[in-house]
């Protein structure tokens, strides 16, 4: 046993003093849309039994370490990676997948789980895989409308797969098991007020204010079309931005805005996404999944630009799909930032200035909401693990 395996296992004894308590493993990793879900899922798990243990088999990536660790869960790196489509790679994902394997196998032969569940991407595969071989049950978590490779690649290996939208049961073969739950989002979202959005960030409660964010990790394409647009935001009185830049280019987006006159706080990084939304009176964004979860769950007027280099286009299905609904706005990300510039000036500008535009807005997002699908998926998931619920006195 090396040293990391040694510490795993002694923090997933102490993950509860009781030591009966069920293990659920949640697997996936990479991106805050793989993993913020599933510590929603994990919170509801502990509102609904009280004493659960969790680990999460994510990968190497920083962002994984960093949500993690903040959030008191233990981590399982994997260096598992994707299939490529170079032949000459695939020997190095054959070396990573069967040391992810082994990995599992180990730990779950130490600890079984009562249940694992997939959150998306090429790290859930391992330890799907290797839980559907021992007899583990396990779902797939798919905020996705389109699901992705993975997800398809384990739809034979799960009890059933919690998704977002029920368009998604088209992408996959007939008799799946879809259930459609909505996707999970942390409670913070059902109660973060403006007025703590306000506090939290430090921004002028007289007035409105536009959130920018390229989720998780920050998009470069969003931060330099908003470099673009800072003298038109300079122009809209009565107005502020408060924009989560990531690490590389805050300095850049930081002094555009200062050099505009624009009143904004620019923000690298924050746990405090649900703050944020609060705060909000419109929002631009990309259209991940959990993203689009988030501004379901906040109701806050958004307008979408979808990360246009995925084969799959499914963040342009997610904003096509809240358009239709008058839930959202969107535009198309053009070949450099000026051109996203311009796609985005006028939709950002009319949506500034009409306020009852917005208010229909967050109507629309109201009603296409699942405020407890966290709840939903963590009682079906104690039904297909054998669980019993804590008796609430």
């Amino acid at each position: 046993m090396t040293v990391l395996e040694a510490n795993i296992t002694a923090s997933v004894s102490a993950t509860s003093a009781e030591s009966h308590a069920p293990l659920f493993v949640f697997a996936g990793g990479g991106s805050g849309g793989h993993l913020y879900p599933a510590l929603a899922i994990a919170e509801a798990l502990r509102n609904e039994l009280g004493a659960i243990r969790t680990v999460f088999f994510g990968t190497e990536r920083p962002i994984d370490n960093r949500v993690l660790t903040h959030a008191g869960e233990t981590l399982v790196p994997q260096n598992v990676r994707p299939v490529s489509s170079r032949p000459w790679r695939w020997p190095g994902f054959l070396r990573a997948w069967r040391a992810s394997t082994t990995r599992c196998r180990a730990h779950f032969a130490a600890h079984r789980p009562a249940m694992v569940v997939g959150t998306g991407g090429f790290a859930s595969a391992p330890a799907v895989r290797v839980a559907a071989k021992r007899g583990i049950p396990a779902a797939l978590l798919n905020p996705d409308l389109v699901p992705g490779k993975a997800n398809r690649f384990l739809t034979g290996s799960v009890e059933a797969i919690f998704a977002q939208f029920a368009e998604t049961a088209n992408h996959f073969p007939d008799g799946a098991p879809v259930e459609v739950t909505g996707c999970p989002v942390r409670s913070t979202f059902a109660t973060a007020s403006r007025e703590q959005g306000i506090a939290e960030f430090d921004l002028d409660p007289q007035r409105k204010t536009l959130l920018v964010t390229g989720a998780s990790l920050g998009a470069r394409s969003i931060n330099t079309a908003m470099v673009h647009l800072a003298p038109q935001l300079a122009a809209r009185s009565g107005w502020q931005v408060l924009h989560l830049s990531g690490s590389d280019d805050a300095n850049i987006v930081r002094s555009a805005y200062a050099s505009a006159g624009v009143a904004a706080k620019v923000v690298e990084y924050t746990e405090q996404m649900a703050c944020a939304m609060a705060a909000a009176d419109l929002m631009i964004t990309r259209a991940g999944a959990s993203t689009i979860a988030e501004v379901l769950a906040s109701a806050v007027p958004v307008i979408l630009v979808p990360y246009p280099h995925h084969r799959d286009q499914h963040q342009l299905a997610h904003a096509r799909l809240l358009a239709r609904r008058g839930a959202a706005a969107f535009c198309t990300e053009g070949d450099d930032a000026g051109a996203t510039a311009s796609a985005l000036a006028p939709i950002l500008a009319d949506l500034m200035a009409d306020a009852a535009r917005r208010m229909e807005m967050r109507r629309a997002l109201a009603d296409v909401r699942s405020p407890h699908a966290a709840t939903t998926i963590a009682r079906r998931m104690i039904e297909l693990a054998g669980c019993r619920r804590a008796v609430v006195a």
